[in-house]
């Protein structure tokens, strides 16, 4: 068996285990609040970066400003509870509208 089989099966096993742990430990393990505050205070960074790099870059550089305006969009659409078709449909219409008059 090769390193990267051996890897990739430690991973997976690590993954998985660490899938159980959360069903397994419910009820059982009480977490402070300010940790609860914390691990949900993280995740919205996390989501924020994301879509930060994912708006703004493109192989290593900047995307244009078609793609943030459209993330702008969506985003400001979502806001305003629009469903989830309207958003996409909206983000992804004002990039292409605006690509098309050569704002790339």
């Amino acid at each position: 068996m090769s390193a990267t089989v051996a890897m990739i099966l430690a991973l997976a096993v690590g993954t998985y285990a660490f899938r159980l742990v959360g069903p397994a430990l419910h009820g059982r393990v009480e977490l402070p609040a300010r940790v609860q505050e914390l691990l949900s205070a993280g995740a919205i960074v996390l989501l924020t970066a994301l879509l930060a790099t994912g708006a703004l870059t493109e192989g290593g550089g900047f995307a244009g400003w078609a793609r943030p305006i459209g993330v702008l969009v969506g985003g400001v659409l979502a806001w305003r509870r629009a469903t989830f078709v309207v958003v996409v449909l909206g983000a992804a219409g004002t990039a292409a509208v605006l690509r098309a008059f050569g704002m790339a």
